[in-house]
């Protein structure tokens, strides 16, 4: 089945490229993905994929069956968003949408799906259960997974397989991670109250700007001694905002941030720790404060099986030394996590790096990618799928 998937890509090469190329030009927000939806939609039909419209809001999914001898489904997810930002590349299908850009590889990561669809499609006959291609809206908003779940999008899923690009790994390689791929990562706001004075008098206020820079500090240095540094947590205030005047002292500092951390115990505590802090700093000088969490995704961890079977996929169809094992996880977060809560999964890196040129990061505005990898995300994805049912009928 291997020299069956690798022909049908190789044939496939040219059409995928113009695929990713056009969706590298026409990128859409988190949530707009109201083009790039019908779009793929449409390969997906041409394929004779059932394909639902609206799924998630803008999302896609597509259902094959195959030969219908096992009742077990996997499922294919690929997120479509882009991001507001400016693209800075002399790419001849750079953006043509100003101040969106597929600095990210969703890009890439929808073609892949498309991909292994316009694969698996032509072996249906071999496969004996059923694969569902999820195309998600949303994920750099981390908003997506939730809307497709709730549309009944997990339902009824076995297991879960996804990809993501990684610049620093060569094109035509992947990495692979076993446990904590990516960190779970929440939001809050604080706000900080005190009592408003004159700048020559700041023992008659309660000064919120310096009650703002004790909470910073002690949450920062506070990690270090009352967290397991073998946990790791991330604290960060990414906006601060207060003051009227520069001889007024501030009543009012709001904090805005976020919090990762990669274990859920630990994690599940990071809420009441920070309060704690908040309030023996604020107590002993008379501020009072209203503190907001918001839980955003829990950490990715991929499942030991089907992490096995995208190593051994990949090795067969790449070669032993394009795949390597991920020594460490992202601290970054990742809504494909919300499905691994209905039924494991495994998430690969696909190398995009390209060679003796610079290689910008994610989210860059000259982010780019070497093509070629797109053939080894579609080879590796489509293979892993068929092993997938080559052991669910040998288990």
């Amino acid at each position: 089945m291997l020299s069956q998937i690798q022909t049908l890509a190789e044939n496939l090469a040219p059409r995928l490229i113009e695929i990713r190329r056009h969706l590298h030009s026409h990128p859409e927000l988190s949530g707009q993905e109201y083009q790039t939806s019908v779009y793929v939609a449409g390969v997906l039909s041409t394929c004779g994929i059932q394909v639902r419209e609206g799924v998630g809001k803008t999302g896609v999914v597509g259902d094959l069956v195959g030969q219908d001898t096992d009742p077990r489904c996997l499922a294919i997810r690929t997120d479509m968003d882009a991001l507001p930002i400016q693209e800075r590349t002399t790419l001849e299908f750079a953006s043509r949408n100003p101040g969106i850009m597929h600095a990210c590889g969703h890009d890439v990561h929808t073609t892949v799906g498309l991909g292994t669809a316009m694969i698996l499609a032509e072996l249906r006959s071999q496969i004996p259960g059923s694969i569902r291609f999820l195309f998600q809206p949303a994920e750099e908003i981390a908003q997506g997974a939730g809307w497709m779940i709730a549309d009944g999008a997990a339902k009824d899923i076995d297991a879960f397989l996804s990809v993501h690009v990684f610049p620093s790994i060569p094109a035509g390689s992947i990495g692979v991670r076993y446990g904590a791929l990516t960190a779970a990562a929440d939001n809050f706001e604080l706000t900080l109250i005190g009592e408003s004075g004159h700048g020559a008098r700041p023992h008659e206020a309660v000064d919120a700007i310096w009650i703002a820079a004790q909470v910073i500090t002690t949450l920062q240095q506070a990690i270090g001694r009352t967290q397991n540094p073998l946990r790791p947590v991330v604290f960060t205030v990414g906006q601060i905002e207060g003051g009227r005047a520069s001889n007024i002292i501030a009543d009012q500092v709001v904090l805005k941030g976020t919090v990762r951390s990669l274990h859920p115990e630990t994690h599940a505590n990071l809420p009441q720790w920070i309060e704690e802090i908040v309030a023996s700093i604020c107590k002993p000088y008379g501020a009072k404060y209203h503190f907001n969490y918001e839980r955003g995704v829990p950490s990715v961890h991929n499942d030991l099986r089907l992490t096995q079977l995208l190593e051994r996929s990949a090795q067969a169809a790449l070669g032993y030394d394009r795949v390597t094992v991920l020594p460490e996880p992202s601290l970054g977060a990742e809504d494909f996590a919300l499905f691994l809560e209905h039924a494991p999964g495994s998430m690969f890196r696909l190398g995009v790096g390209r060679a003796g040129t610079t290689n910008h990061p994610l989210h860059h505005p000259q982010f780019e990618i070497d093509e070629s990898a797109i053939m080894a995300g579609v080879v590796t994805m489509a293979y892993s799928a068929c092993s997938y049912w080559q052991q669910a009928t040998t288990t």
